[in-house]
């Protein structure tokens, strides 16, 4: 099976190119032929088509800290920091600029090239101000800058781009139809909304989904299918392993096969090939195997640090071991 075979249609639709020279048409067919292609194959041409853009063997590392903790008044079923859920999550206000910076400083010392804040709300209000203060200090110790502050308007997208942010994170989470599913207290098109906002700043996206909520194979189709057919694809797409928190409706959900999330990370590869694929929330139930397999399946880019907003991840230590027996290292070092 040769790389072409990724571009080509599995039945006799056409097959066009984009002036960026990739394409944004792929069908829900085409999408999930790639899900049922035999792992093997699969994993050789997710590999293949990251080479043609990407160092193999050089991983972007992104530190992750929660500014504003808790008491989100969204209900997504998989969040702890919802109101809606008791998951013993504690309310913490946002945090003073300068603890951040200590934090951000900290993040470049150990490796890190990108530093995102995350704040626990539907979409930025009266605090936005100091954030706006977070985001031009981060930027001004030479670290790419990123945040996650929920929907925000086409304003605060420009103040945000001003401010000196690099990408913005809002995830679409999973496929149009499985979504309703999973959140009530905001839409899809919300989100898209958001993510349209994003890109008329000249902000870079970071946009993924979650895999493990209880959604079927067409389901992360269909995810990967929104986003690879956006105008212009993602800069970085988070693929998240559900982590199971007691409280979350979604607490007692079937495990995910390791297999079928592997398979995901190579579907995005393949039809994003210039995006950044990152390992996010789920890296500390994954296997020193499963995470090299994600490598191989394309994974460029992951969060490093004990903690990931409000969930524990992998030490320091532990994934220095693991490139080091991988061969790997951070981009940029």
């Amino acid at each position: 099976m040769t790389v072409a075979t990724a571009y080509s249609a599995p039945l006799s639709a056409p097959v066009t190119a984009a002036p960026d020279g990739l394409r944004h048409d792929w069908s829900e067919a085409e999408v999930e032929a790639l899900f049922a292609l035999p792992f093997n194959d699969l994993l050789f041409q997710a590999q293949t088509i990251h080479r043609q853009t990407f160092d193999a063997n050089r991983i972007q590392i992104s530190r992750l800290l929660s500014i504003k903790t808790g008491k989100c008044p969204e209900d997504c079923k998989y969040c702890p920091q919802s109101a809606h859920y008791d998951t013993g999550i504690e309310k913490e206000d946002l945090l003073e600029v300068q603890t951040v910076l200590d934090s951000a400083l900290a993040a470049k010392e150990s490796g890190a090239s990108r530093f995102c804040m995350g704040a626990a709300w539907k979409g930025p209000g009266k605090d936005f101000n100091q954030v706006l203060r977070m985001v031009e200090g981060v930027k001004a110790l030479g670290l790419e800058t990123c945040a996650s502050l929920g929907k925000l308007t086409a304003e605060q997208a420009k103040q945000l781009k001003v401010a000196g942010l690099d990408y913005y994170n809002h995830n679409i989470d999973t496929s149009p139809e499985h979504y309703k599913d999973i959140i009530t207290t905001r839409t899809f098109e919300d989100r898209l909304d958001t993510l349209g906002h994003v890109r008329e700043a000249g902000l870079k996206v970071c946009s993924g989904g979650i895999v493990g909520m209880g959604e079927k194979t067409d389901d992360r189709a269909k995810m990967l299918q929104t986003l690879a057919n956006m105008e212009q694809h993602p800069d970085s797409v988070p693929i998240n392993l559900l982590i199971k928190v007691p409280g979350t409706p979604l607490d007692g959900v079937e495990d995910t096969d390791p297999f079928d999330f592997i398979r995901t990370v190579a579907v995005a590869r393949i039809t994003m090939p210039h995006s950044y694929v990152r390992l996010s929330a789920g890296r500390q139930a994954m296997s020193d195997e499963m995470q090299a397999l994600c490598f191989l399946a394309g994974a460029n880019s992951m969060f490093c640090g004990e903690r990931l907003l409000t969930a524990n991840n992998p030490s320091p230590d532990q994934d220095k071991s693991l490139f080091g027996r991988l061969g790997l290292k951070p981009e940029g070092m």
